[in-house]
């Protein structure tokens, strides 16, 4: 393996699910001598989709790497999930490869996940190249893929091959840049010529790259007008600067199925992406004097490192996956985590290919390394040097969507859920477990109904825990919206020491969102001040449970303001249950009505999708604060019932063919319209009868 960071290229595979990343890096690690025969994703035996989950879904689900040679140098190369709802992983990879390959189907043309990918990628300024796949079925279409390239992504692609066709079939690849064809022959290739038909295209494909090329060096278009030669050398160069500075982007052509094109791809990673030592130094905040500080991709700076994935296995432990910025560490290193202020030791690092792990004897600046059992270490936390601490930003996770209550089938899977949730939580970074306070459910959420399915499947395979899915309560409220004046008596005198307690409560609403208030009105110790506390407890009792539909009450103020005591019967507990019934009949008498949470939301669509989705948002009972512009989408602003959108994210998609995205948080609460608060009264009696 390469020994120096100019040697190394971290390169990630992104698109879609379905486009062909996981059997394009099968094909890369065959043809490097890694493996002796390429697997198939359908017969799950690739050695990306190694999980057992990924196995039997036939798509990625975790981010994978493979670390080989290649022409001298080291490729360390990260396959990540396509599919929107496993996106989680893909974010971690963007932040830590130095390049990327992005996969469009050549029959399919660039599709929705591809094209919120390249967005992300502009904002890193991240040099890619785009690999137009699938160009051995008959229906793939290089013309139509370009341009959909043009149209969807929105950039000028630069092609430096094209595929030869004949008879419908893809038979050879033709070299822009070299010009020369290379028709596919056994393992191998054989230069032939062009087909006549496609002399013309071919010519002016060719003359377009050239001047393309030229036009980002002065020098070069100078001399490129003045009609000299250009050398390859020359072209090479300029490219490359060009790709690194965004400007231009290849575009290469294959069939990962067939590996057709595969080792020419290769090639160009070598040649035209860059190097860790090519890339600009890394920002972070220096933990100690809060001041910005950067890392060179040198060995000769202090250590710096960043966790970009976690992997949890019930059987091995923890293993972190580490994108090293800077310096460089042996085994056994002990290193500062500044995000936990905490020293771990990097102890038996390797290197993975799959799930396949070898020994790593050294920990260079550039490189991406496996670490095990690192204590407290989480995803997105940096490692660095103990002398010279440094904080990196941490890794944006796209946030959960749709959340279901979690339920365990048994008791004994009562017992581990919460330490295989802990497991699970730790290695996929979009997924969340919490209780909710109110309902007193155990929430799981996550990126989409897909997601949440797999993570149940998990539970049960990984750790043997069984459990269940429900859609969440909604967290109702109950307030009031008049005044009342009542008593609470609670008087029980039968021989011997009884119970004696009387008080008089006014009861009024508070503006919404203020909560509680409780005003102590009592003159002349009618009722003895140290029962006052007792009440105040029994009325916040009283308030859990409201008279409606036993939803707790807010947003409502309690001025104790007379009572009656004796001198030998009264007590706490008198007091306290007298403030309970108080509270109970003035909070019936006072209007009582229903509150439901309201959710702040933001819905990203195409521009034709923007009237159905806002159609939909109204017939939800939302409230359109606005639409405003964001690139090429619109942003809806609106404020809608939660009940309507526990389950949005199908909605959603459907809606818009999987090209819109939501985020939402709570706003505030608001009254329940009276024909739907009869309902959810209805219902609650109902369950209270049945329990």
């Amino acid at each position: 393996m390469a020994k120096k960071s100019i040697d190394i290229r971290n390169v990630g595979l992104f698109s879609d699910g379905g486009t062909g990343k996981t059997t394009l890096a099968e094909a890369m690690l065959f043809n490097a001598k890694v493996i002796s025969r390429m697997g198939n994703v359908a017969d799950g035996n690739t050695v990306m989709d190694y999980d057992e989950e990924e196995k039997e879904r036939g798509c990625s689900l975790n981010l994978a790497i493979a670390q080989f040679e290649w022409k001298k140098h080291k490729i360390n190369l990260i396959d990540t999930p396509g599919y929107a709802n496993f996106i989680s992983d893909t974010y971690g990879a963007l932040r830590v490869v130095d390049g990327a390959v992005v996969l469009v189907s050549g029959v399919d043309g660039v599709k929705v996940q591809t094209e919120k990918l390249w967005g992300m990628m502009e904002n890193l300024k991240l040099p890619r190249i785009i690999f137009i796949n699938e160009m051995d079925k008959s229906n793939a279409n290089f013309s139509q893929a370009l341009k959909d390239i043009k149209e969807t992504l929105g950039i000028k692609p630069t092609p430096i091959q094209i595929p030869i066709i004949e008879n419908e079939k893809f038979v050879g690849i033709y070299n822009l840049l070299a010009g020369k064809a290379l028709y596919f022959e056994d393992e191998g290739y054989k230069e032939g010529e062009i087909p006549e038909h496609m002399k013309e295209e071919v010519e002016s494909l060719r003359e377009g790259l050239i001047e393309n090329i030229a036009e980002t060096d002065d020098a070069l278009l100078e001399k490129y007008l003045e009609g000299e030669e250009l050398t390859r050398e020359e072209l090479i160069s300029a490219f490359k600067k060009s790709i690194l500075e965004g400007s231009l982007f290849p575009v290469m052509v294959g069939s990962a199925l067939e590996n057709k094109g595969v080792d020419l791809l290769l090639d160009k990673i070598v040649e035209l992406l860059p190097s860790p030592q090519e890339r600009p130094p890394v920002k972070g905040i220096n933990p100690e004097t809060q001041e910005e500080e950067e890392r060179k991709p040198s060995i000769d700076e202090p250590f710096c490192a960043l966790v970009f994935k976690t992997i949890s296995d019930p059987y091995a432990g923890k293993i972190s996956l580490v994108r090293i910025f800077s310096g460089k560490a042996s085994p056994d290193t002990t290193v500062l985590n500044p995000n936990r202020d905490v020293k771990e030791k990097l102890s038996k690092p390797f290197f993975m290919i799959g799930k396949e792990q070898k020994p790593a004897a050294e920990m260079i600046a550039g490189d991406i390394v496996a670490i095990p059992k690192l204590k407290e270490t989480k995803t997105g936390d940096t490692l660095c040097a103990i002398d010279a601490p440094i904080k990196l930003p941490e890794i944006e996770f796209p946030p959960p969507i749709l959340s279901y209550a979690i339920k365990a089938k048994t008791r004994a899977d009562e017992e581990k859920i919460s330490t295989a949730l802990q497991r699970l939580t730790e290695e996929d970074m979009s997924l969340e477990v919490k209780r909710d306070p109110q309902t007193k459910e155990l929430l799981i959420s996550g990126l989409g109904q897909l997601h949440l399915e797999t993570v149940v499947s998990k539970l049960k395979k990984k750790y043997g825990v069984e459990v269940e899915l429900q859609t969440p309560k909604v967290p109702y409220k109950e307030t009031i919206k008049g005044k009342a004046e009542v008593q609470g008596r609670y008087v029980k005198q039968s021989g011997g020491r009884g119970q004696y307690g009387v008080v008089w409560l006014r009861i009024e609403p508070l503006p919404r969102g203020k909560g509680f208030e409780f005003v102590d009105a009592i003159v002349g110790g009618v009722v003895p001040k140290q029962y006052i506390p007792s009440v105040e407890k029994g009325v916040r009792k009283a308030m859990e449970e409201g008279v409606l539909a036993g939803y707790p009450v807010v947003d409502v103020k309690v001025t104790l303001y007379d009572g009656k005591h004796h001198p030998v019967d009264s007590s706490d507990l008198a007091f306290q249950i007298a403030g309970s019934i108080a509270f109970k009949e003035g909070a019936s008498k006072a209007n009582p009505v229903l509150l439901e949470p309201i959710m702040k939301m933001e819905v990203i669509v195409p521009d034709d999708c923007v009237g159905d989705v806002i159609g939909d948002l109204n017939a939800k009972r939302g409230k359109i604060l606005g639409v405003e512009a964001k690139g090429k989408n619109q942003v809806i602003k609106a404020l809608v019932p939660l009940a309507e959108v526990l389950t949005y994210a199908p909605e959603l998609r459907s809606l818009t063919g999987g090209r819109g995205t939501y985020s939402m948080e709570f706003s505030h609460y608001e009254e329940v319209p009276p024909h739907i608060a009869k309902d959810i009264i209805e219902e609650a009696q109902k369950k209270k009868e049945e329990d």
